[in-house]
């Protein structure tokens, strides 16, 4: 999804339908595996556990406009029948058992036109509450529709603006990032990202509590 603020209108997107979101909720139900589902201004979940939980923790370091809504739900099979108007970015599943998580990815990969992002690594995020710093790491996968990653979207942006690869730069910390990490002209992990995240990019910048992004942007883009 790419939105235009100068504008205010949304150039791009390739969303999941409702209908196959609920399919998609179906088999997450009957296999009890947890799952969040991300429209554009908000996540829906049942509870705070893994990247949600790590989102939940961030809020407390960010200003009230600039946090993540995350909206608790326990039916939300019901939820999105009420909503079918609504836009559907993706779907993360996650699981801290390996088997358990590879059983329900090869079911959810018999879905029709999605994509399942491939991974072969935990993720890892650092929960940090006071003081004390906690790694908690666990299976993570992505459901998008057809075609949809960030390198897609960007090059989308690229033929829009007239510009070439090479003059792009981007920033990532996890496997969903791989694409456009690869194929931009400079690919930055942060310092916080497993070290096969790393390896994807050409330059590793400080991490997110290290203000990371910024560092990056002015060593990079603006110097």
């Amino acid at each position: 999804m790419i939105y235009d603020f100068e504008q205010n209108e949304l150039i791009y997107n390739n969303f999941l339908s409702p209908k196959k979101i609920l399919q998609l909720i179906k088999i997450c139900e009957e296999n009890s595996i947890y799952y969040s589902i991300y429209t554009q201004d908000s996540i829906i979940t049942k509870s705070l556990n893994y990247n949600v939980l790590f989102y939940y923790q961030e809020n407390a370091n960010k200003l009230d406009n600039k946090k993540t809504n995350i909206h608790l739900v326990q039916n939300i099979y019901e939820y999105i029948e009420n909503r079918l108007e609504e836009d559907y970015i993706k779907m993360t599943i996650c699981d801290d058992n390996n088997i358990i998580f590879q059983s329900i990815i090869n079911k959810i990969k018999k879905v029709k036109a999605i994509d399942v992002l491939d991974v072969g690594h935990m993720s890892r995020k650092i929960i940090k509450t006071g003081t004390k710093q906690t790694m908690v790491e666990y299976f993570y996968t992505e459901v998008s529709n057809q075609n949809v990653d960030k390198w897609t979207a960007l090059s989308y942006l690229i033929n829009k603006l007239g510009i070439n690869s090479e003059e792009v730069m981007t920033i990532g910390d996890n496997i969903n990032d791989q694409t456009m990490l690869e194929n931009a002209g400079l690919g930055v992990a942060m310092a916080n990202s497993a070290p096969y995240i790393q390896k994807m990019a050409k330059v590793v910048t400080a991490s997110n509590n290290e203000d990371g992004v910024a560092k990056a942007i002015e060593q990079y883009a603006l110097s």
